[in-house]
């Protein structure tokens, strides 16, 4: 393996397990390699479930594209495994990427936040 090869975290989480509250400061992002994920939200209703997410799909990211709190919560279904992205290597990967693509990625998650109010 080369000297520059990252080694990627993986975490695996258990049935009921949270991997982050709503509100929390988001330092890393998480790509299911297996298993499952819902996402939920309080609302003045009560919890709201957003969605079911699963392998391959990437949660959490929002946070890091513009280091807001949390706006959503993350509980897992049954046994999954999940590659850990933390801060460092996300922006690495971003500040790489095209500079419109960086401003689309920044209004796409303005939007979502506003309209989750």
């Amino acid at each position: 393996m080369s000297r520059n090869a990252k080694v990627l975290d993986r975490k695996v989480f258990y049935a009921g397990q949270v991997v982050f509250k709503e509100g929390d400061e988001g330092d890393r992002a998480y790509l299911i390699q297996d298993g499952e994920v819902q996402i939920s939200k309080n609302t003045v209703r009560g919890p709201v479930i957003l969605g079911n997410l699963g392998k391959g799909e990437l949660f959490g990211e929002m946070a890091l594209i513009d280091d807001q709190p949390r706006m959503a919560t993350a509980t897992v279904l049954g046994t999954t495994t999940c590659v850990v992205i933390n801060r460092m290597t996300f922006n690495e990967k971003l500040q790489s990427a095209d500079p419109f693509v960086r401003g689309l990625l920044n209004i796409f998650v303005r939007n979502i936040r506003n309209l989750s109010k």
